[in-house]
């Protein structure tokens, strides 16, 4: 029985010095809890491992470590100036109208006076307007239910990372 080879993009990344893992992967997350777990899983044997042990470190994550992980985010509309990640994953509101990003930065501030954080999504694929009526959705929400939510959000924001992140090592 032959084993199936490590994609060359992950055995670039389990070869990688702990410093430089970390730096890498806190590009993806936030979460000094998240990056932790990923580190201590090295090496992956597949690209599907390290999401698993994503997923699985994204679920263990205290409210604190997630209020960390979101930290690491731009409001929908607003990337930081050279924040490619962002700015790529936020591309449906690249070319919204003004009322649309005027609407967002409205829904933006209350979701924010309301749960304390930043609305965040995952905005990869999704129009401007997908992502205003995800934020007026879950303006209704109970906090208990919009942190698992978000925790969720952040779990396909990081796969999505992740993937980009073995393309580029």
């Amino acid at each position: 029985m032959t084993s199936t080879p490590t994609p060359p993009g992950l055995a670039r990344f389990n070869a990688l010095a702990e410093q430089a893992a970390s730096a890498v992967l806190h590009e993806a997350c936030a979460s000094t809890a998240w990056v932790a777990r990923l580190l201590a899983g090295r090496p992956y044997r597949t690209a599907d491992d390290l999401c698993t042990a994503s997923d699985t470190a994204m679920a263990d994550l205290t409210t604190a470590d997630l209020q960390e992980a979101m930290a690491g985010h731009p409001p929908i509309g607003r990337p930081a100036p050279g924040d490619l990640a962002s700015a790529r994953e936020q591309r449906g509101m690249a070319g919204a109208s003004g009322e649309l990003k005027a609407e967002m930065l409205a829904l933006n501030l209350a979701y924010q006076e309301k749960f304390g954080h930043v609305f965040l999504i995952c905005a990869t694929g999704r129009t401007g307007e997908q992502m205003r009526d995800a934020a007026r959705e879950r303006l209704g929400n109970a906090p208990e239910r919009e942190r698992e939510i978000v925790r969720t959000e952040l779990g396909k924001i990081n796969r999505i990372r992740l993937a980009r992140l073995l393309d580029t090592v």
